[in-house]
């Protein structure tokens, strides 16, 4: 099969044939239809984050495509079938899997990371892991739910706890941010939306944002937001993972709120611990999605509650694939497909 293949840091990926994989016991094999382009592979490539297994390596964690194979033992599907990978795997069996934190897996296992992902033409997957994607979901753009959806709508439901009427500020409207926008949004919230480009702010208006900020040259985000919102919002998004929009986030958040970080950094973010303490702020992390949410957002997707097809920019060919992460870089579209 054709594969874009990791090689190493500071590295264009190589697109060569390699070895179909062969799926073992309790396994399907997927022929990809989609693998979305995200900033967490420009990680390993651009900025030599280490993946867990070694290069050579095959990226992509964002997968959807139909079964071509079935692995003995593997139960549930049937050739051809629509399917949606999880962007990780969990062991079922931990600690924090067995009380509910399936997300956090002391055992996960990662497409693109710490096995074999979807930058190529087939992929193999455990069967217990996958999920059926219904007609209703076109399946080329239905691989944003494996993350670009799904991250939020953790984050939304389970981390920022979001209620009908809360208000709500997004700060960061890229691929993981405009869809917390409509995912808050389908949830009942009240969402502002804030960015620095004018484009992303107007996609944010079409899924759900009630008013939007352009944070461009703003060393005031939080005072604007507090006023816009009647003394701060009842929960802070943080999409980004830049300290000074994290202390923003944290300052937008009134008495008794709550900041929600889910973009990544590795600086340390100084925050007042007297305001935490008096004010009963919360500030928690967010990370990906629970397997048990999954079918949730599926059907959200397949009556429309959520969208998926107008948040798909650009589809590149396996070809292309050195060509769409350069887009990628320039910080160009909402999500980005390789279709290979």
């Amino acid at each position: 099969m054709k594969a874009a293949v990791f090689v190493g840091p500071k590295q264009r990926l190589e697109v060569k044939e390699v070895e179909t994989p062969k799926p073992g016991r309790g396994e399907i094999l997927v022929k990809v239809a989609a693998c979305g382009l995200c900033h967490t592979d420009l990680h390993y490539i651009d900025h030599g984050v280490p993946t867990f297994k070694k290069p050579p390596l095959i990226l992509g964690h964002e997968i959807s495509g139909t079964v071509a194979e079935i692995g003995e033992g593997a139960q549930g599907f049937a050739k051809n079938e629509r399917v949606l990978l999880p962007a990780v795997l969990t062991c079922g069996t931990c600690e924090f899997c067995r009380i509910g934190k399936e997300n956090i897996c002391a055992n996960m296992v990662m497409f693109g990371n710490h096995m074999d992902g979807g930058y190529a033409e087939y992929v193999k997957a455990p069967a217990k892991d996958t999920f059926r994607l219904p007609a209703e979901i076109p399946l080329e753009e239905g691989a944003i739910i494996a993350d670009a959806v799904s991250t939020p709508y953790h984050a939304v439901k389970n981390r920022g706890c979001v209620r009908p009427g809360d208000k709500v500020v997004v700060i960061g409207c890229g691929g993981v941010g405009i869809n917390l926008v409509q995912v808050a949004a389908a949830s009942g919230a009240s969402v502002i939306a804030v960015d620095v480009v004018e484009e992303k702010l107007q996609k944010a208006r079409e899924l759900g944002a009630s008013e939007t900020i352009n944070a461009s040259g703003d060393d005031q985000l939080h005072k604007k937001i507090i006023k816009m919102t009647n003394g701060g919002a009842d929960v802070v998004f943080e999409v980004i993972g830049n300290p000074a929009t994290i202390d923003a986030g944290f300052k937008a958040a009134r008495t008794g709120g709550k900041l929600v970080i889910v973009g990544y950094t590795h600086l340390d973010v100084p925050f007042n611990a007297g305001r935490i303490m008096f004010r009963e702020m919360e500030v928690v992390g967010s990370l990906g999605c629970r397997p048990v949410d999954y079918p949730r957002i599926i059907e959200m997707a397949r009556i429309g509650k959520i969208k998926v097809q107008p948040l798909v920019t650009r589809k590149f060919k396996l070809d292309q694939i050195n060509e769409g992460f350069d887009f990628l870089r320039a910080g160009k579209g909402f999500r980005n497909l390789i279709v290979p």
